[in-house]
């Protein structure tokens, strides 16, 4: 079995993209995989239930069809910090339907990617936010890198926040989200110098990224190998 937890040096880095490429990456590589978002704030009605997009698209990228509320226990319908969409809605973030959904996933598949919110620590509850619920769970981790103008900056200080944590960082994306951003590849030279894991893929910008497109560009070979 095997689970990684996919992180992002902010919000709007491609989080979503990077994951649902490498669920897409492992299916094809013959693995039972699939996407799980154990959070996600910011849904509509749709067909009569209330959808979010990155969780359809993590069901998109999968091979395994299981059940949705495995995928996403927590479905909050306001777009805003977690915690304060499930204070609006009256609900409580527990750890505990958390694990129990991620066993499911488990128990039906071969890999499982967990997308987080927003950068690695984002308040769950008063005390809980998701880096515990990665520690809990247990994951290495996959940064995704927003390349722009102080990434560096985000990506180290992610990176030494998720060893405090006792996490490992075991592969890291670069996601060209500035087309504008200058000294892209120094920028890229100093990442693949201070970050303490391999670089397993640069995606370049797209006007319209498919994750499908974009599991070409990973090696996930960084993270199975």
């Amino acid at each position: 079995m095997e689970s990684w937890w996919v992180t992002g040096t902010d919000t709007g880095v491609g989080k979503t993209l990077i994951a649902a490429a490498l669920v897409h990456a492992l299916a094809r590589s013959g693995r039972r995989a699939v996407g799980m978002k154990p959070v996600a704030a910011g849904a509509e009605w749709r067909d009569g239930a209330l959808r979010n997009e990155d969780v359809e698209t993590l069901i998109a990228a999968a091979n395994v069809a299981v059940p949705r509320e495995a995928m996403c226990p927590v479905l909050l319908p306001q777009a805003v910090a977690p915690h304060i969409a499930a204070e609006s809605a009256g609900i409580a973030i527990a750890r505990q339907p958390i694990e129990a959904a991620f066993a499911v996933l488990r128990g039906q598949s071969d890999a499982v990617v967990v997308e987080g919110v927003g950068g690695f620590r984002v308040p769950l509850a008063p005390d809980f936010d998701t880096a515990d619920l990665a520690r809990v769970l247990g994951l290495p981790v996959v940064l995704v890198v927003g390349m722009r103008l102080g990434c560096l900056n985000h990506a180290l200080l992610s990176a030494e926040a998720i060893a405090a944590r006792g996490l490992r960082l075991q592969a890291w994306v670069a996601n060209r989200i500035d087309p504008a951003m200058a000294e892209v590849e120094r920028n890229l030279a100093t990442l693949r110098h201070l970050l303490p894991a391999p670089c397993m893929g640069v995606v370049p910008h797209m006007a319209q990224a498919d994750f499908r497109n974009v599991a070409d560009l990973l090696d996930i070979g960084a993270i199975t190998g």
